[in-house]
C-alpha cells in the first residue's frame, strides 16, 4: 500500500467516524414545550438534514402540537414517525404539519424520518 492509498483510507475511515458519531453519540439542543393558556404544550421544529430542535421536554398527561416546518426537499424527511404513539405524518416540503398527541407516561420516546435516518427524541417528565 503506497502514501496516497494510506492516506485516502484514512480519510475514509474519519469520515465514516465523523457520520457515526453524529447521527447516533452526538448531543443535540434540548428544548422544553411552551405551555399556551388552554394548557396545550407547543413546540416549533425546523425540519432540514435533521430535526432542530432534536429533543423536547413536555410534561406527562397534557396535550402537546408539534408544529413540524420541513425546509426541505430531500426524500429522507417526507415523513415523521413517532412508532409509540402508532403516529405517522407526510411532512410536505416547505410547510409546516401539525403533530398532536397526548404523553400518558413517562419515558424517552424516539421519533424518525421514514428511513429512520433522521432522529429526535420526546423527553416525558
Amino acid at each position: 500500500m503506497d502514501t496516497s492509498e494510506l492516506i485516502v483510507t484514512l480519510v475514509g475511515l474519519g469520515l465514516i467516524a465523523f457520520v457515526l458519531w453524529y447521527f447516533f453519540f452526538s448531543t443535540h439542543q434540548t428544548v422544553s414545550a411552551v405551555s399556551s393558556a388552554t394548557g396545550v404544550q407547543q413546540v416549533d421544529i425546523t425540519v432540514q438534514g435533521g430535526y432542530s430542535p432534536a429533543v423536547i421536554e413536555v410534561e406527562k398527561g397534557k396535550p402537546v402540537q408539534l408544529h413540524f416546518h420541513r425546509n426541505e426537499e430531500a426524500s429522507c424527511s417526507e415523513e415523521v414517525l413517532f412508532p409509540d404513539f402508532g403516529i405517522r405524518r407526510e411532512l410536505p416540503a416547505f410547510q409546516t404539519t401539525l403533530v398532536e398527541l397526548l404523553p400518558q407516561q413517562a419515558g424517552r420516546f424516539e421519533f424518525t424520518c421514514g428511513m429512520g435516518m433522521l432522529r429526535g427524541s420526546l423527553v416525558v417528565k
